[in-house]
């Protein structure tokens, strides 16, 4: 499993020979200007919830790489209706997908698309896939919920919001991990704009302090599990 960072929430995951695209924001983040979304590989688009800054290039994507489009009932049939492939999910569901098993779980924010329509419900996503666990967490604050997921799989990542004001910070992160029981924090959602901006060693030095690996990847630079 090959995992890629785009910049904010955004990452490339390729399984086998499969590519999966989550939260697509790339032209629209002044970071990820070095990245050209006419070269990015789809076979299926995850989406965590509706905000711009992680649908903005979806349809741009989608129309030319014919990607399935995986994500609540509310935005998956919005992609639908406009006639994209879709797949629609809700919380506590799983399904088996060529890559892997996706099971779509809470998440504590908000979500609505940028006409100020409903966007469902929020929620991330626990992939099983080539015999490696990941669990993406979207946009949330630090929930109890996190307990469950380790009851049924054990994870090899997660990948955790840590930007503070709109999700969980640093510190909540590594409660989180904890919850999780997972030491291997891959952290994205920071440093965007200013509301979001962190210091990076500082975050790794709290981390590390518990015994924990937070990466925190250059955009564009790539992990294997």
């Amino acid at each position: 499993m090959k995992i890629t960072f785009y910049g904010h929430a955004c990452l490339g995951i390729q399984i086998n020979d499969i590519h999966i695209l989550v939260d697509p924001f790339i032209t629209g983040n002044a970071k990820a200007s070095h990245i050209s979304i006419d070269e990015m590989e789809a076979d299926y688009i995850l989406l965590t919830h509706a905000h711009q800054d992680h649908i903005l290039d979806v349809e741009t994507i989608a129309k030319r790489t014919d990607a399935v489009i995986v994500s609540n009932y509310e935005i998956a049939s919005h992609y639908g209706n406009k006639g994209f492939q879709f797949h629609p999910m809700n919380h506590g569901g799983s399904w088996d997908f060529e890559f892997g098993n996706v099971k779509y779980v809470n998440a504590i924010h908000t979500s609505s698309f940028p006409d100020g329509s409903y966007g469902g419900q929020p929620g991330g996503f626990v992939i099983e896939g080539e015999h490696k666990n990941i669990y993406i967490a979207g946009d949330t604050a630090l929930t109890m919920d996190m307990k469950l997921i380790p009851l049924r799989t054990q994870l090899d990542l997660a990948i955790l919001p840590i930007g503070s004001n709109f999700t969980m910070d640093v510190e909540d992160a590594i409660i989180a991990s904890d919850f999780l029981e997972c030491d291997k924090i891959l952290g994205y959602h920071y440093d965007t704009f200013g509301y979001i901006e962190i210091n990076h060693e500082d975050a790794k030095r709290k981390f590390f302090q518990k015994g924990k690996d937070l990466m925190l990847l250059e955009i564009g630079q790539s992990i294997d599990l």
